[in-house]
């Protein structure tokens, strides 16, 4: 069994680095958010002086970040979901093309077997009357 290589597949070097930049931006922006967004909810709450007003605000900042990095994860992802569609379905046509071209030529090679079949008929049939008209003169 053959294993493919990913030093040998053309282009395979390229995107595997594109992939490990999109995850470790990815990683660095949920690392950020957990310290700077999310850390307040391991201090103590509002008994300890701080305002209630304020840790809703910190609350909505935390919530449009998560939100801001969801879309900015997402909006990669269907980009590449999109991509790789549209790459799917050129194949397929390609794929159909070829099919058809298959067909032809099976058809074509059905044709021409037939044909071959047929001739080979007609000169064994052909051989067989010329060698029983060779035999009746040497007999006859």
């Amino acid at each position: 069994m053959n294993a493919i290589r990913p030093d040998k597949v053309e282009g395979t070097e390229t995107e595997l680095s594109a992939d490990l930049a999109a995850v470790s931006e990815v990683e660095a922006g949920i690392r950020d958010f957990v310290r700077n967004d999310i850390a307040y909810l391991r201090r103590p709450g509002p008994a300890n002086g701080t305002d209630p007003a304020l840790v809703d605000v910190s609350t909505d900042a935390a919530v449009n970040n998560v939100n801001s990095l969801i879309q900015r994860v997402a909006g990669t992802s269907l980009s590449e979901i999109e991509h790789l569609i549209s790459e799917l379905e050129s194949l397929r046509d390609v794929l159909h093309a070829e099919g058809q071209r298959v067909q032809r030529e099976i058809a074509s090679y059905a044709q021409l077997s037939q044909a071959a079949m047929k001739s080979t008929r007609i000169i064994a049939e052909s051989v067989t009357q010329w060698k029983r008209a060779a035999d009746g003169l040497r007999n006859g």
